[in-house]
């Protein structure tokens, strides 16, 4: 039974040790802001297409399926309040991480992966660098700044989805949709949507970059760590999102 947890146990802390020194490093020098810039490049500005797409369609499918269960309440024009509700505290948040886990968790690691099994990082220490200053910190730094930005254009292009299906289908009027929205959104609303964000952005990021430094085995070992970084990934952020929803309903509650 002991051997059973022995390996777990040691990744745990092999991740709590990770995610340490890579907070430490975003005060410490050098900070390498030109590898932070094309991260944020690469991990933003890439994932913009997907993440403009999930939330049009997210949006989309909302104000559908919230309009036919309001229309049996004579509701339909609270649609917007539903859709706005939703996108801002689960669905844009959510959404907007797994395709991030999806795209950059398993990216970072097969690329730290491959440099792992290469020995490019062993090369680096011995050039007196530091793999995680160089490699882990720019990307945890430019997740952070990125998930965020990309989870507020998820939710605008999921309302804008939400809007024309209203004046399409619904026909409520744009003023009714819009103020409904707005209205509807509150200081606790906005505080989940930014706050889940962030905290899947470190989940995302030092994921990734976990299971890319333990890569081992060649070609087939890499495979093997991106795949268990898009799970790991996924999986956390559904236990996070949990865990932030639980504290802020028990804020409200209370």
């Amino acid at each position: 039974m002991l051997d059973l947890l022995k390996e777990p146990v040691l990744a745990v802390q092999e991740f709590v040790v990770l995610a340490g020194r890579a907070f430490q490093n975003i005060f410490r020098k050098p900070h390498y802001f030109d590898d932070v810039i094309l991260q944020m490049d690469t991990i933003g500005v890439g994932s913009l297409v997907v993440v403009v797409l999930v939330g049009l369609f997210s949006g989309v499918v909302m104000a559908l399926q919230m309009s036919r269960a309001l229309a049996q309440y004579g509701e339909v024009e609270k649609t917007g309040t539903l859709v706005a509700i939703t996108l801002a505290r689960e669905l844009g948040p959510v959404l907007t991480a797994i395709m991030m886990a999806g795209r950059n968790s398993s990216g970072i690691a097969s690329e730290l992966g491959s440099m792992k099994v290469t020995e490019q990082i062993d090369a680096m220490r011995a050039l007196g660098t530091d793999p995680i200053q160089k490699l882990v910190t720019p990307r945890l730094v430019a997740t952070c700044f990125m998930l965020p930005l990309l989870t507020v254009i998820a939710d605008f292009v999921g309302l804008f989805g939400g809007w024309v299906i209203a004046i399409v289908k619904l026909h409520l009027t744009s003023r009714l949709y819009w103020t409904s929205s707005w209205q509807a959104l509150e200081w606790n609303d906005v505080a989940q949507g930014l706050i889940k964000p962030l905290v899947f952005a470190v989940v995302v990021s030092l994921i990734g970059c976990f299971y890319g430094l333990r890569a081992s085995g060649g070609t087939q070992g890499v495979g093997r760590a991106t795949t268990q970084a898009m799970v790991a990934a996924t999986i956390m952020i559904f236990i996070t999102d949990v865990m932030i929803t639980e504290m802020f309903v028990s804020q409200g509650v209370s």
